[in-house]
């Protein structure tokens, strides 16, 4: 295809006045952090209990199979990162690989996925929290917690690096807590347990209780929750070395998705019956806990999932904003954003946040029309932005090749074969959800989103070629 030819806009460097501008107050403490709290959000803690109950213990199968495919997401992105860091990640090689097209269609969509993620959060939250206190209405808790965030994020970037480092610390000591507990209740060695060997891995309907149409609803559940794993390479062009930081924050990334995921994903389905009640409400880790009497372990837990939540909440606020930032910086968005202060888009922050807590508005006012219509647009996002990240990174890596070969810290697996297979795998689940009714409605919405930023996209520069 025509559009996919590279412009003249690649060879200009990614964003000099937004790199100049940012101010580097990431450690690399805080970025390892971050990349491992990226691997423990809310979508395996909330979101993998729907997961289980549609798959079995096929889950186990299902993560599996979408942990490899994020792991190689993760290690192209890793590689583009780490050559050229850039608070705009994605969408600036998007931008210089395909088109500029291709980077206001990444980015803003990227922006939309977030924004509507913080609301989501925001909700998700103020549920537990009513759940502990029932005499505070739900609002009091969003706008509690959308103030607070939206605060942090406009000072200092070192206080969202900061408040991520302990929210990552927390979560990632409860998953190895819970993996700790888990195994020895399997193993039988356990005070008060006895081993379960594989009763509720193969009775209550077997493996695969409702065949391969459940596998395909845990799988695509399972890429869902693998989402947020990208903010890291935003968050690294803010560190004082990028490429270093970007280039350990992606390796350490890497082996912990199985280990979190799938390992846990395997210790619940071994110890609790797939079709308990408890693996939706209170969910899953609760549910393991409490099935093993362990006094207060899954009040614990409900904490942990929010902090979860909350942390989630924070790193989106963070990550679209540094998207808005990027994208009208390279003249894709409303300049009035670009002004930073005190080395923060404060302008992004504000206009990332005012969306976000809109979005819970409209969850209030028009919760079956408005929003789910935002929902639906975002519900295949992160598959859209993999695609491009794949797209971009075999261009990206040819030209690497070429013209600077001492910048590839980071190297693709097996390029481009593995890259090839990714891309295919994306496509793979994309067609899934095709075949899948209740996914389908998503996949129109998303693709409506994506083509009308892809053609305001290209207007926008036509008219700015037309004026040069």
């Amino acid at each position: 295809m025509t559009t996919l030819t590279p412009t003249p806009t690649r060879e200009r460097p990614a964003e000099p006045a937004a790199e100049g501008r940012l101010a580097p107050g990431l450690k690399p403490r805080h970025l390892s952090m971050i990349a491992l709290g990226g691997v423990i959000g809310a979508g395996l803690f909330v979101g993998s209990g729907a997961g289980i109950a549609a798959a079995g213990p096929s889950i186990v199968l299902a993560f599996a199979l979408s942990g490899v495919l994020v792991m190689l997401v993760m290690r192209m992105l890793g590689e583009m990162s780490a050559a050229r860091p850039s608070s705009g990640s994605f969408s600036v090689h998007a931008e210089r690989e395909i088109g500029p097209w291709a980077g206001v269609t990444v980015g803003w969509m990227f922006w939309t996925l977030l924004c509507v993620g913080v609301a989501a959060e925001a909700i998700g939250a103020s549920h537990v929290m009513q759940g502990w206190f029932p005499g505070v209405p739900l609002w009091v808790w969003v706008a509690v917690f959308m103030a607070f965030f939206c605060g942090s994020n406009l000072a200092a970037v070192k206080n969202f690096g900061e408040f991520e480092f302990w929210f990552a610390a927390i979560k990632v000591t409860a998953i190895a807590a819970f993996l700790v507990i888990g195994v020895l209740a399997v193993l039988g060695v356990l005070p008060g347990s006895h081993a379960p060997g594989t009763a509720n891995l193969t009775g209550h309907g077997g493996f695969l209780p409702h065949g391969t149409t459940g596998l395909v609803t845990g799988l695509l559940a399972s890429v869902f929750a693998y989402g947020g794993l990208e903010t890291v390479t935003i968050a690294a062009a803010e560190s004082k070395d990028p490429r270093r930081s970007v280039a350990g924050a992606v390796r350490t990334a890497m082996w912990r998705i199985a280990l979190f995921y799938v390992g846990s994903m395997a210790v619940i389905v071994t110890l609790v019956p797939w079709n308990s009640s408890s693996v939706l409400s209170p969910g899953p880790y609760v549910a393991v806990l409490d099935s093993l009497g362990i006094p207060g372990a899954g009040q614990a837990m409900s904490v942990v999932v929010l902090i979860a939540l909350l942390s989630a909440m924070n790193a989106n606020i963070y990550g679209s904003s540094r998207m808005a930032y990027s994208l009208v910086q390279r003249g894709q968005g409303p300049r009035a954003l670009a002004k930073t202060a005190g080395g923060v888009p404060r302008r992004a922050v504000l206009a990332s946040s005012a969306f976000g807590f809109l979005a819970v508005l409209l969850s209030y006012w028009w919760p079956e029309t408005v929003f789910t219509w935002l929902l639906n647009m975002v519900g295949a996002a992160v598959l859209v932005v993999w695609a491009f990240i794949a797209v971009a990174q075999l261009r990206m890596r040819r030209r690497l090749e070429r013209e600077a070969p001492e910048q590839l810290s980071v190297r693709m697996w097996a390029f481009p074969y593995l890259t090839w297979v990714a891309l295919a795998g994306i496509l793979g689940v994309l067609a899934l959800m095709l075949l899948d009714e209740s996914n389908r409605i998503q996949l129109y919405f998303t693709a409506g989103l994506a083509a009308a930023l892809a053609v305001a996209g290209w207007v926008a520069n036509r008219r700015r070629t037309a004026q040069a």
